[in-house]
């Protein structure tokens, strides 16, 4: 397999750069145009500050399903600039809760300006990995995450601890790329092919 902590490393070093450099050309598309893209309604993103748009890195669309119910508990996997999770905090009111979890000390800086800047007091972003979701057992209504299972090697352990974190009959909706067929053994140890 390949070595975590150098893929943590490139991952964290690959987002920050989305950070420092929104506009710059990566592997993927970024910002409103990422959003648009992926097919956000563009009164989500009224009154949300430039910068949690402007970073904006996910592949497609978790709300696809549905925006959370008002009062609900959501939990954002890999929350990066808080995008998603602020769309969710909007959505569940001041009655609900939302914790973004992210393992970049950047992106989660920048996730908590642009909370407070868009007057958003019922989130919260926690520095973790998806594999050691920082949430209590039964918590979240509902989990979301767009474009990070994909980058984490233990999957099976993710998906363990999102659904440790969920209520009874809570729901799960996720957006990320998939392959159908087995990655070749050595591809999985090309930290090129994880980041980018």
């Amino acid at each position: 397999m390949v070595d975590v902590d150098r893929l943590r490393g490139e991952i964290r070093s690959k987002y920050r750069e989305v950070i420092d450099h929104p506009d710059e050309t990566f592997h993927f598309h970024t910002g409103a145009r990422a959003a648009a893209n992926a097919g956000y309604a563009a009164e989500w993103l009224d009154g949300l500050t430039e910068g949690a748009i402007a970073s904006f890195a996910g592949v497609a669309n978790p709300f696809h399903w549905g925006l959370p119910q008002p009062g609900e508990h959501v939990v954002d996997v890999g929350s990066g600039a808080g995008l998603d999770a602020m769309i969710a905090a909007r959505a569940v009111g001041p009655q609900g809760s939302v914790v973004g979890v992210d393992m970049t000390p950047e992106m989660l800086e920048r996730a908590r300006a642009a909370a407070l800047d868009s007057g958003l007091a019922n989130i919260e972003f926690r520095e973790g990995l998806a594999e050691r979701l920082p949430v209590d057992d039964g918590w979240a209504d509902i989990v979301v995450s767009n474009g990070v299972l994909n980058l984490v090697p233990g999957k099976v352990g993710a998906y363990e601890e999102i659904f440790r974190v969920l209520k009874p009959g809570g729901r799960i909706q996720i957006a990320d790329i998939c392959v159908d067929r087995p990655v070749p053994e050595e591809a999985l140890r090309d930290i090129d092919l994880w980041t980018g």
